[in-house]
């Protein structure tokens, strides 16, 4: 079990961190709304990897039989190679490639509530307020490392839950 979680994990790690940089250096004119269906897109292919690597192992060390229990924490070390591969590629990117990331993200948030009708003056005035908090927290590496590594991880959670019940079998 433990070589195929490494190597399945690293290759969702290494393409988790290839496609988020093609991510950025591609989508530089996308809207934040098509860079976050891009990123998205990319956490979930880098994923892929968990169903192969559940595979893999049933397959070719368990003789194609594997329980759900093994197949699930397969999926799930995997996910943790690749949702570190995420972390670490973002931290890198709000520290290094892109320091003003925050800023030009709160702005367009800031953007988006100005342009709302459904919400009253005080309601905006505390969204903006909520948003600036958390726009202080995503300026620090840390804070983005972490948030980012455990949203790839929550869903290659998922995914490893699908993949077990599609791949699980015992007799």
């Amino acid at each position: 079990m433990k070589n195929t979680v490494l190597k399945y994990g690293m290759f969702g790690f290494i393409t988790a961190f290839v496609l988020f940089f093609l991510a950025l250096y591609f989508g530089q004119g996308y809207t934040f709304k098509v860079q976050a269906i891009v990123g998205y897109t990319t956490m979930i292919t880098s994923l892929i990897f968990v169903y192969f690597g559940i595979k893999h192992h049933k397959d070719y060390e368990l003789n194609g039989e594997i329980s759900f229990k093994t197949a699930f924490t397969i999926g799930a070390l995997i996910s943790i190679f690749t949702a570190l591969g995420f972390g670490l590629m973002d931290a890198i990117y709000i520290t290094w490639i892109n320091p003003e990331f925050a800023e030009q993200y709160l702005a367009y948030e800031m953007n988006l509530l100005d342009a709302r009708t459904d919400l009253s003056t005080e309601e905006i005035r505390l969204e903006k307020l909520t948003l600036r908090k958390q726009n202080e927290a995503y300026g620090n590496p840390l804070v983005v490392f972490f948030s980012m590594t455990m949203i790839v991880f929550v869903i290659g959670v998922i995914i490893s839950l699908l993949s077990s019940l599609l791949l699980h079998k015992k007799s």
